[in-house]
């Protein structure tokens, strides 16, 4: 009897223990990774909840194409209609808006395109094209380069890395924004970045933002699970609960505040629908 009553405490105990809590394999875009505010958000609900990540970055088409394999539980991603293909074809379900940042358009102090504080991405993508000055584009189907591709579109030019002597495809662009941007800099080019990325590095490099504010040039970050109809074995249970808290309070509340003080403005913007409802966007 003593041992069944003590059975029933330890499996008890067990069950009600965060330790207890699964683990969630979270694929991202490797921007918010690099910059924190993903590790930030995992350790906050950790702490919480018990629930441990193993968290894996790459650009979104890669990080969709991995989640396609059902080796990972969620992915957090930048380009929407790469996003969309993803659900569509069954491998992922209910998108949710996250965050938001902007993209920018740095170039050299000295500006040989002319493009600074042009208002138009796309008239400033011509300029450039037109000046034959050096482009840099990461070349990888990541988010960031999704939305370079979108500009490209509106200015009505199709750039060729192999054509084109002005537009490079940077070879380790698939290691991230961090690493295109050093390599812009040491070229004096221009590049489309997002401005977390910028901020990070602005006190080690000489670009500058030259062309900022156009509404083309958002950058909005989701997360999007992985489909337990295709993938029975993902934990989805956990991911739920995340992404619920992901869109509440205290974690936008987290990714409004995240390292302001260190960079007097902030590196992401908090987008939840819920918190959207409540503050206004």
């Amino acid at each position: 009897f003593l041992m069944k009553k003590f059975a029933i405490a330890l499996a008890a105990l067990l069950i009600c223990s965060p330790a207890f809590a699964g683990t969630i394999k979270l694929s991202s875009t490797i921007g918010p990774v690099d910059a924190g505010i993903i590790p930030l958000l995992a350790e906050t609900f950790k702490a919480k909840t018990g629930t441990e990540f193993v968290i894996e970055k790459a650009g979104t088409g890669a990080t969709l194409e991995k989640a396609k394999g059902g080796d990972f539980d969620m992915v957090v991603v930048h380009a929407r209609a790469l996003e969309d293909k993803f659900i569509a074809e069954g491998y992922g379900q209910n998108r949710r808006d996250i965050m938001y940042n902007d993209f920018v358009i740095l170039g050299p102090k000295d500006d040989p395109a002319g493009i600074k504080g042009m208002k138009s991405a796309a008239e400033a993508f011509k300029k450039i094209a037109a000046s034959d000055v050096e482009f840099v584009s990461r070349g990888d189907m990541s988010g960031t380069h999704v939305a370079e591709m979108n500009v490209w579109k509106a200015a009505g030019i199709t750039p060729d890395g192999e054509k084109d002597a002005w537009y490079t495809v940077f070879s380790l662009g698939k290691l991230g924004n961090g690493h295109t941007t050093e390599f812009t800099n040491r070229r004096g080019a221009y590049t489309l970045m997002d401005r977390a990325t910028y901020l990070t590095k602005k006190n080690k490099i000489d670009i500058v933002p030259l062309v900022e504010g156009d509404p083309i040039l958002l950058n909005l970050i989701a997360a999007i699970e992985v489909s337990p109809k295709r993938f029975p074995n993902v934990n989805n249970k956990d991911v739920v609960a995340f992404v619920d808290w992901l869109c509440g309070d205290e974690a936008q509340t987290i990714i409004k505040d995240f390292k302001v003080d260190q960079y007097g403005e902030p590196l992401f913007f908090p987008n939840s629908d819920e918190w959207n409802k409540k503050h206004g966007k």
